[in-house]
């Protein structure tokens, strides 16, 4: 056995199904073991989209990602798909190809130190060095990046260590890191102090982050909320831990939040972090959140804890694991006039658009799409205006809501779809962008048509990077710079280019049917929603 040969086998071993990526020389070896094997290999047209791939597998499946590039501008392409995973603190294990062990450092063809360059945006990195440690580093990378606070990792395997061969393959049955611990099961008597606040407490307040996703601790925090009717705001990554129409959810804080769940938070004598990184985005002054409450955090990394605020109960562990201990314990909590408040603010403080007749309306739109899709949909909405109206108006029911929230990162929709898709071939799954983000990705339609992978794809078109002139009419009174997309293609003959089904819209006007059509065919469908190039978020 050669060293691609024990890297398939250890993909084997972890129940890896798909590996995305783009081959070279020097991760041919790997890609020429791999023919061997049952795991399926998906072509993606850019490196960057690997990641997103890997990464939207990931995230509906709970599995953790992969995906395999080669070395010099193939591992430098990938980088900005590992940054945006580790932003999100998705499971993803991305291997590249390298030169040969002693040609590295000598600039040679397509060298490039990639274990350096991810250093900020990986859990961890690995320079294989000796053929016989593959087993060890590849069992060691799966833990690592699907334990504790999930993230990337990195394998970098030179191209001789890819062809050596091994003495003996062992698959190792357990991992143990000295220095990698990560805390699992809350604190009791954090978890103590958690539950006499509460019991006194008049304005409780849940918020959620996308960390609850990640642990799988959905159930058990909805059904802590029901029992003692505590409310519940979330962060954008925290979208969908409770269904949208949960009378106990009252939507996604932040700048771009409901002003009613902003309020809620601020008001609060007890605000309960979980899973969420209080950044800037989601609280834009950390001081307000601590001001005359309590503030308790939960997160299994204990670094982000006291790191934008500081915490009154600071409660390190698994959010699944900490609400599983918080339902063996009996207390009271009454609240009804809290409730009372917050469902009248929700009634009064829903934002007022007035849209343009003359365009389909981006917010109407995804709602009326919303009530169509299928209760376990998956939504994959990229970024900019588009990902905005997205978390304001997309209804979650029991599906998944995902996005790039942490990076920020355009283009992800379409692979991240595709990854879904594979990771879930029974759910429906539609990637909802806007033609500057659709752009940055519209090369996988070839990926999507050559692996039969049917995703719906909507492109909310204005003819702007349309995020940036809404910050420039604001900022700059309208003074626009670099934003105006003209040139881009014709969707109808892009569409025809790739053998997919197109739709047109120009208004709202028998937009329910044409929502139903769109959803009800089996294969591919590109969708354009033609809005008002000057409409806000």
């Amino acid at each position: 056995m050669i060293g691609a040969d024990a890297i398939v086998k250890c993909l084997e071993e972890e129940g890896v199904e798909y590996v995305f990526g783009y081959p070279g020389v020097a991760i041919c070896p790997f890609y020429n073991s791999i023919l061997e094997s049952d795991i399926k290999t998906i072509l993606i047209r850019t490196e960057q989209n690997a990641a997103h791939a890997a990464s939207g597998l990931a995230r509906v499946s709970g599995k953790v990602g992969v995906c395999a590039v080669t070395s010099g501008p193939g591992a430098t392409n990938v980088i900005t798909g590992i940054a945006t995973a580790f932003a999100d603190s998705i499971p993803l294990v991305c291997i590249t190809g390298q030169v040969n062990s002693e040609l590295i450092g000598s600039d040679v063809f397509q060298e490039a130190d990639i274990t350096g360059a991810v250093e900020s945006f990986v859990k961890y990195s690995y320079l294989v060095k000796d053929v016989n440690d593959i087993p060890r580093i590849f069992k060691e990378a799966f833990y690592i990046a699907n334990s504790g606070r999930r993230g990337p990792v990195l394998i970098d395997v030179p191209i001789d260590i890819q062809r050596a061969a091994l003495k003996k393959f062992a698959y190792p049955e357990t991992v143990n890191l000295r220095t990698y611990k990560p805390t699992v099961k809350g604190h009791a008597v954090q978890i103590k102090k958690v539950i006499g606040e509460l019991a006194k407490a008049k304005r409780p307040i849940i918020c959620t982050g996308g960390g609850v996703l990640l642990s799988g601790a959905q159930e058990e925090l909805r059904a802590f909320a029901e029992k003692y009717s505590i409310p519940v705001v979330s962060t954008m990554m925290g979208i969908g831990v409770m269904p949208t129409k949960h009378p106990m959810y009252y939507g996604m804080v932040g700048n771009n939040g409901k002003p009613y769940a902003n309020r809620a938070m601020n008001e609060s004598d007890l605000l309960i972090m979980v899973g969420a990184r209080v950044a800037d985005r989601a609280v834009s002054q950390p001081d307000l959140i601590t001001e005359n409450k309590i503030l308790v955090h939960i997160d299994v990394d204990p670094a982000e804890i006291g790191k934008n605020v500081g915490a009154s109960i600071p409660l390190v562990g698994d959010a699944k694991h900490i609400f599983e201990d918080i339902a063996k314990e009996e207390f009271t909590c009454e609240h009804e006039e809290w409730i009372t408040t917050l469902n009248h603010y929700r009634d009064t403080m829903g934002k007022k658009r007035n849209p343009n007749p003359d365009y389909v309306d981006p917010a109407e739109f995804i709602r009326l799409l919303s009530e169509q899709m299928e209760d376990d949909a998956v939504y994959v909405a990229d970024v900019g205006q588009n990902q905005i109206w997205s978390c304001s108006y997309h209804i979650v029911k029991n599906g998944r809501f995902l996005t790039t929230g942490g990076m920020g990162t355009m283009g992800y929709s379409i692979p991240a779809a595709m990854g879904a898709k594979l990771a879930c071939p029974g759910r429906q799954v539609v990637a909802v962008c806007g033609d500057g983000s659709f752009q940055m990705s519209m090369m996988e339609l070839a990926t999507m048509r050559q692996f039969h992978v049917p995703v719906k794809i909507i492109v909310l078109k204005n003819n702007y990077l349309g995020m940036v002139r809404e910050f420039q009419h604001y900022n700059y009174k309208d003074h626009y710079s670099v934003v105006d997309l003209s040139g881009s293609p014709d969707l109808e003959k892009l569409a025809m280019a790739y053998d997919m089904k197109f739709m047109r819209l120009f208004t709202m006007e028998n937009v329910e049917a044409a929502i139903a059509e769109f959803l009800a065919q089996d294969e591919s469908v590109l969708m354009e929603c033609v809005i008002d190039p000057m409409d806000l978020v």
